[in-house]
């Protein structure tokens, strides 16, 4: 017997309709889960994947106001449940999150959140359980989630997000459908900027390239001036200790690996500096992302090889890898500052 595949056509978002989302970017997402809600084809678990910063928790806060809005043409950003659910607050919304960055989520919260789920939804048509950040469950967690994925209460819908779906154990990820969200056009989260938020143009361009297409960080640095304070921080460090000693550079790699937050932040900022060190190494006409430091980026360009910055990048993923692996960051740190050239 031939299975029969379904298939769900889809029409283009009328631009107002994508505004009631309120996400930037992500058209294909936003134009699929709105096809799903309209045929009233909902599946009982969704996994948002993509980097930090790239819009997951907003699409997926975004997603269950629309499951639950009660006006003709959901979400409409203004009932009852859809505010509600902006600011979390909704009784049928359970929000886990990881209260500090690389906290696990223990098997604990996942028992209490399925003693939630049993119950019938409150005042919605559906119970909403929104996972944040789900690679950081313990196995015992994933393995407790994963019976709930199994055999999921018909009122119940599940949401996860993930750095990587490979982040999380393959069962739970073959029992959701997949969101893969992608790096959004600079000049759109430019555009959003201005337009959205009244960012001055000039401030908004330099704050989308540095993005590197993360939305969320975006919005945060336009609004945050510490954080691009931050980065130019942790951007002189890196360039200062290009010319540093063995010495200075464990003292750095110490001092470093104790702040797990700002590690992942250096992280992140490090490797977009070598992507464009890497560029001009290798005679790329494409645009640095880091613009400001663009005569640094030339000089350190001019006195490595392509392959010292391969070198460099991939110390940085392994860094990143012990992050998620929970091994040993210090000594993956100190591995790191010994694979990044010396000037």
């Amino acid at each position: 017997m031939h299975s029969r595949r379904v298939r769900l056509y889809l029409r283009p978002m009328e631009p107002d309709m994508l505004h009631s989302w309120g996400i930037i970017g992500h058209e294909w997402a936003v134009t699929l889960l709105q096809a799903r809600l309209d045929a009233g084809r909902l599946t009982h678990a969704y996994l948002f994947t993509g980097p930090p910063g790239v819009g997951k928790t907003t699409l997926a806060l975004a997603f269950a106001r629309a499951m639950n809005c009660t006006a003709s043409a959901p979400p409409c950003g203004s009932c009852r449940a859809c505010t509600l659910t902006a600011r979390e607050m909704h009784p049928d919304l359970h929000v886990i999150r990881p209260e500090t960055p690389g906290e696990k989520l223990k098997i604990e919260t996942i028992r209490d959140l399925q003693r939630d789920l049993t119950l019938r939804p409150f005042e919605g048509r559906f119970r909403v359980a929104l996972i944040v950040e789900a690679q950081e469950m313990t196995p015992p967690a994933a393995d407790a989630l994963l019976k709930t994925l199994e055999e999921p209460p018909a009122s119940t819908r599940l949401l996860l997000t993930a750095n990587a779906a490979d982040a999380l154990l393959p069962t739970i990820v073959s029992r959701c459908q997949v969101i893969p969200l992608r790096c959004v056009p600079t000049d759109r989260i430019a555009e959003a900027l201005t337009s959205g938020r009244h960012i001055p143009a000039e401030h908004a361009a330099l704050v989308a390239r540095l993005s590197g297409g993360r939305p969320g960080w975006a919005i945060r640095a336009a609004q945050e001036g510490n954080l691009l304070d931050e980065r130019k921080v942790l951007l002189d460090d890196l360039v200062a200790l290009l010319s540093a000693d063995r010495i200075v550079r464990f003292n750095y790699a110490a001092d470093l690996a104790r702040n797990t937050e700002r590690l992942a932040a250096a992280l992140a900022l490090w490797q977009m500096w070598w992507r464009d060190v890497l560029l001009i190494a290798s005679g790329s006409h494409t645009p640095v992302l880091n613009a400001d430091f663009e005569a640094v980026l030339a000089d350190v360009a001019n006195r490595t090889s392509v392959w010292g910055v391969w070198r460099a990048l991939r110390a940085i993923r392994r860094v990143a890898q012990a992050l998620d692996e929970n091994a040993n960051v210090r000594l993956a740190v100190e591995v790191m500052f010994l694979s990044i050239p010396v000037m």
